[in-house]
C-alpha cells in the first residue's frame, strides 16, 4: 500500500483503536458519536485497503484478528503522542476549557461533589464535565477517563495521586432506633443490635474498632465483633437512608453520613471508638503517568483540594 493510500485512513485507523478499546460497533459509535452503521462501514473500508480480516464479528462484542492486534499495538503510541500533543496546544489558550471525563464512588458524587460542581463550572465556563457515578473500579486509559475519585488507603503505582482529604467511619443510627433497643456503650454490645452492614465476599460479617486515644498511647488493642441485621447494601447510602429509617446501626463513611448527622437525622454512636478496615481512610483524584495533564483536568484536582480540604464534619 502506497503512502497516499495510508494518509487517507488515518480516521479509520483511530476509530479501530477505539473499538478495541470498547470491545462493541455500539460502544466504540458512542464514545466517538457516530453512528453505529458508519463505524462498521469505515472498518470494513480499512479491511480492504489491508488485504486482510482485522475483526471477528459475533451477535455481542468484537475480537480483533491477529492481524488487526498487531495494528492496534502499532497505532497506539502515535496516537496517544497526537493526543497529548494535541491537548499542549490546546492548552495555550488562557483559561482551562474542553472535556473533563470524571469517574466517581455513586455515594460520594452524590452527597458531596453533584452539589458543589455548580461553583466550579461557574468559575470555568468553557470547561464541560462528563460525570459517571460507579461504584466499579473503571480502567481510566481504556475507557477514557481523565480523572477518577477514589475512597482507597493505597492508590494504585501505576497512577499520578492527589490526595484530596482524610475520611474516617462512623457508626450512626436514628434517635428512634436507640431509644427501642438502648444505646451501646461498648463494641461488643453491638452482638446484640440489628447492624446494617456492607457486604464483603463470602466472609462472616465483622466489625473492627480500636480506641479512639490508641495510637497516642502506643497501643494497638483491637476489638472484632460478629455483627447481623435485616439488611446490607453495597452502598453506603443506602445503609445511611436505611438507619434513618430506623432498621438499626449502620456504619458508613462520614461524607454519607454528614448531612443526616447535622441535620439530626442520625445520631453518632460509640464515637470513642474508631472503626479499623471497614472503609478507607482517604479520598484521591488519580489519573494515568502522562507527561502532560490537560489545564481544565488540573483546574479540576486544584479546586477538588480546596473544596475538600476540611474533609467532613459531622457535627453542624
Amino acid at each position: 500500500m502506497n503512502s497516499e493510500k495510508v494518509e487517507t485512513l488515518w480516521v479509520h485507523l483511530h476509530w479501530l483503536t477505539v473499538l478495541a478499546q470498547q470491545g462493541s460497533y455500539t460502544a466504540a459509535a458512542q464514545r466517538l458519536g457516530v453512528s453505529k452503521a458508519a463505524m462498521s462501514q469505515r472498518i470494513s473500508e480499512l479491511e480492504r485497503a489491508a488485504g486482510v480480516p482485522l475483526v471477528q464479528r459475533t451477535t455481542r462484542s468484537v475480537r480483533l484478528t491477529e492481524a488487526g492486534q498487531q495494528l492496534v499495538d502499532g497505532m497506539r503510541e502515535p496516537f496517544e503522542r497526537i493526543a497529548q500533543s494535541f491537548s499542549s496546544v490546546r492548552d495555550l489558550a488562557e483559561l482551562p476549557a474542553g472535556r473533563v471525563r470524571v469517574t466517581a464512588p455513586v455515594a460520594f458524587a452524590r452527597q458531596q461533589l453533584v452539589p458543589r460542581i455548580a461553583e466550579f463550572l461557574r468559575a470555568h465556563p468553557q470547561v464541560r464535565l462528563e460525570l459517571e457515578l460507579s461504584d466499579r473500579l473503571s480502567s481510566l486509559a481504556t475507557e477514557g477517563f481523565d480523572l477518577a475519585i477514589r475512597h482507597t488507603a493505597t492508590p494504585p503505582d501505576t497512577h499520578v495521586a492527589w490526595a484530596l482529604c482524610a475520611t474516617r467511619s462512623v457508626l450512626v443510627a436514628s434517635r428512634a432506633y436507640l431509644r427501642r433497643r438502648g444505646t451501646p456503650t461498648a463494641p461488643q454490645d453491638l452482638a446484640q443490635h440489628d447492624c446494617l452492614h456492607y457486604p464483603r465476599g463470602q466472609d462472616t460479617p465483622a466489625w473492627h474498632f480500636q480506641p479512639t486515644d490508641s495510637r497516642r498511647k502506643g497501643g494497638t488493642q483491637r476489638t472484632t465483633v460478629p455483627v447481623s441485621g435485616p439488611f446490607s447494601a453495597n452502598n453506603s447510602e443506602a445503609l445511611r437512608d436505611a438507619a434513618i429509617a430506623g432498621l438499626g446501626i449502620a456504619l458508613v463513611p462520614d461524607f454519607s453520613a454528614q448531612s443526616a448527622l447535622q441535620a439530626g437525622k442520625l445520631v453518632e454512636v460509640l464515637d470513642d471508638w474508631e472503626s479499623v478496615g471497614g472503609f478507607s481512610t482517604h479520598l484521591y483524584a488519580i489519573r494515568p503517568y502522562a507527561s502532560h495533564v490537560p489545564r481544565a483536568v488540573a483546574a479540576f484536582v486544584a479546586w477538588l483540594r480546596g473544596a475538600l480540604a476540611e474533609g467532613f464534619p459531622t457535627r453542624a
